[in-house]
């Protein structure tokens, strides 16, 4: 008989190849999307529009699908209906018009919005069994292969093919392979809650009961710390525009830093099951070396961006998501992983906005903002630290 250890294992390791087929299939248009509307006869506007307007959509409907996947606790429904929605990506082929084709994929990042609450509520279970950031961890590595792979993948089939619609067909497979095994995931694992030492129980879940304040304080600190953070297209395109990098180069520098992302979270899941909520004090500081590395002319310090930039990714995607696991109350905790990503694509744009603007404008005062915004999220990340650490002395003593 297996252990609760052996299942959880079992469920993220699949859940994993879940998300890193789903990778393979939604990486690989996002790189070719722009090319494929503009095929298709749309203009450079719609392109844009196409691409913010699904990105919106992707960050902005979790903050809704997180609340009802909570209220309903139909948790493997939204996320089978998500990851249902990947199908879109293949259906691309079929497309006759850009509008149709705009529509496929808008689809697809609604299906991300539904799916990632529910998704990382069912982990959060899991994860409870292995250690929180170990378990989320080995999510985002096999997440990672996904999206190497993925652009690779689909440059392959160009080159068979040389055919846009020959090439979403070879999508197929690795979509089939998400629905397949999301199914046997669901069929091992019925009942993730019941992983946690305290499974929810109906008079467990108050309708009316709120996130705790330290939530708010953790997702502050969320939205500043994204904020600051420099995107790789504007680091690449300092480096094309300096003629420090040629752009053929660009692809290979993105797959190099997404398998740093993959390879230091393993290190970060595992740091953060043994000293907890501190080890989220490194976001700020390897931040702000992002772009005093990035923005430079010398080969060494680029390659040093390269690994902080996705030292970074690796720690926002595994112990920024654990640790919503475990501040948001476990009744709660789709609707915490709601309100955490869409503040995390809120200050994605934000702060995108914000420091492209500094590029085109005063590149100098650039890294001084970001110095202000890392300071402001590490003042409010000790806040919460010490308000937590406040808290457990209460209740060591019995006043709580």
């Amino acid at each position: 008989m297996k252990t609760k250890r052996q299942t959880a294992m079992a469920l993220i390791l699949i859940m994993g190849l879940v998300s890193a087929f789903g990778d393979i299939v939604y990486e690989s248009a996002r790189s070719i999307s722009g090319p494929y509307l503009a095929f298709l006869g749309a203009s450079t506007v719609v392109v844009g529009a196409v691409s913010g307007l699904g990105e919106f959509l992707g960050y902005g409907l979790r903050l809704f699908s997180g609340y009802f996947a909570d209220r309903t606790r139909a948790y493997w429904a939204a996320t089978f209906i998500g990851y249902g929605l990947i199908l879109c990506i293949p259906l691309l082929a079929f497309a006759g018009s850009w509008q149709a084709a705009a529509l496929l994929l808008i689809l697809e990042r609604i299906g991300k919005a539904i799916r990632s609450p529910a998704r990382d509520t069912i982990l959060s279970h899991a994860t409870h069994q292995t250690g929180r950031g170990w378990g989320f961890a080995l999510h985002e590595f096999l997440d990672q292969m996904g999206a190497i792979l993925g652009p690779l993948i689909l440059s392959a089939a160009f080159l068979v093919s040389q055919n846009y619609r020959n090439g979403f067909h070879w999508l197929w497979l690795p979509a089939i392979f998400v629905i397949v095994f999301l199914l046997i995931a669901r069929w091992k694992v019925p009942d993730p809650q019941k992983l946690e030492a305290n499974p929810i129980k109906a008079k467990d879940t108050p309708e009316k009961s709120s996130l705790p304040l330290e939530f708010w304080h953790y997702a502050t600190f969320t939205f500043l710390g994204v904020a600051g953070f420099v995107s790789f297209p504007l680091l690449s395109l300092y480096w094309v525009k300096e003629g420090i990098v040629q752009a053929a180069w660009i692809p290979t520098l993105y797959a190099i830093a997404m398998g740093v992302d993959a390879v230091v979270a393993l290190l970060v899941g595992k740091l953060y099951d043994r000293f907890g909520l501190n080890t989220l004090f490194a976001v700020p500081f390897l931040t702000l070396l992002v772009p005093l590395s990035g923005f430079s002319k010398s080969a060494v310090l680029i390659g040093l961006s390269l690994v902080l930039w996705g030292s970074v990714m690796a720690v926002h995607e595994t112990t920024m998501r654990a640790a919503v696991a475990d501040i948001a109350q476990i009744h709660k905790r789709a609707t915490g992983y709601g309100i955490f990503n869409t503040i995390y694509g809120a200050g994605w744009f934000v702060g995108g906005t914000l420091l492209g603007w500094l590029y085109q404008t005063a590149l100098s005062f650039l890294p001084w903002v970001v110095l202000f915004l890392e300071g402001c999220a590490a003042a409010t990340f000790w806040a919460l630290v010490r308000r937590k650490s406040t808290l457990l002395q209460e209740v060591r003593k019995g006043r709580l």
